[in-house]
């Protein structure tokens, strides 16, 4: 089912990605044979003619979400894969562009257990329908008060949770990344326990606006942004969506995440964006939109997704569920 949650202006697509990469990618669509798609899936398994070789766009996606670009401007492909939190790579904003070259993406096996039906090693293709992707232009708010637009390519979290069929009891779902210090430059440097970890509960991974995502502007993820398979929930600050991922766990605990686990009274486990709970070290209350060098915009409850998400939370104290 294809799902679209209107904002306040149905803009035109090509005011909301103004890159050239969309301009070709659009042309290519037109054209685009059943036959042709399929070889574009097999590119990004690790099987088929390379696409970026051919001068073809690596993904075709429907576009069903979007912000306001007049309000949300996207930011360009530059932009979005220059400036990355991935301290595997590097704790400069900087250094995963620079030093994730090296890392292997195909084959690429995830691993799925605990609570769930239909546990297994699965590759790429078998939890990714890349006949079905959907273009999800989402609002991305780092912890750090940094934010962008970006127009993420994947499939609902919840597509893969119906394939792998969690148990009634599972609360939880774990995900673990990449532990592969070899192609990692800043493992031994980043300070943080690794590999990273991250978690939700069943309802935030079920809701429709959670991405697994394994593509941006129309081509494959790149590694600095967490290739090939990540998770993004646009609701949350930016720590929460795991890069790289190698495994899927469904539990009836809470998973221990990672920054939570390195510093528990700084990064809590729900990290919902909340302008009125300050870091202890900085505000919340205002973010800077890359490329800007400003504090300009203020922070919205739950990144602008409340209308959508608020309910998840009815009850609960944020202050202290943070």
């Amino acid at each position: 089912m294809v799902i679209k949650i209107r904002t306040s202006a149905d803009v035109p697509y090509s005011e909301v990605t103004p890159e050239s990469i969309y301009r070709s990618r659009r042309d290519f669509i037109k054209t685009a044979t059943a036959g042709t798609i399929g070889a574009l899936a097999a590119s990004v398994v690790g099987c088929g003619p390379d696409p970026e070789a051919a001068g073809q766009s690596a993904l075709i996606a429907k576009k069903t979400m979007d912000v306001d670009a007049r309000i949300d401007p996207v930011n360009t492909f530059e932009q979005i894969t220059t400036y990355n939190n991935y301290y595997e790579f590097g704790t400069r904003k900087g250094d995963p562009a620079r030093t994730s070259g090296r890392l292997t993406t195909k084959p690429w096996t995830v691993k799925v257990d605990g609570l769930v039906d239909k546990p297994g090693d699965y590759g790429l293709e078998d939890l990714i329908d890349f006949r079905n992707l959907e273009e999800r232009v989402y609002r991305h708010r780092c912890v750090e008060a940094w934010s962008m637009v970006i127009p993420w390519i994947g499939v609902p979290l919840s597509g893969v949770l119906d394939k792998v069929k969690p148990q009634s009891k599972a609360q939880f779902v774990e995900f673990t990344t990449l532990d592969r210090p070899g192609e990692m430059p800043g493992w031994n440097s980043a300070g943080i326990p690794l590999p990273y970890i991250e978690g939700l509960r069943m309802d935030e991974a079920k809701h429709p606006l959670t991405l697994m995502v394994v593509g941006l502007y129309g081509k494959v993820l790149p590694n600095q942004n967490g290739a090939p398979l990540r998770v993004h929930i646009p609701w949350k600050y930016g720590f929460k969506s795991g890069k790289s991922i190698v495994r899927i766990r469904f539990t009836d605990t809470m998973p221990r995440n990672t920054w939570a686990v390195r510093t528990p009274n700084e990064y809590g486990f729900y990290a919902n964006v909340n302008p009125t709970v300050d870091h202890p070290r900085w505000t919340q209350a205002r973010e800077t939109r890359l490329p800007s060098l400003f504090a300009d915009r203020q922070t919205l409850m739950f990144n602008g997704y409340g209308d959508q998400v608020a309910s998840l939370y009815a009850g609960m104290d944020l202050r202290k569920f943070f």
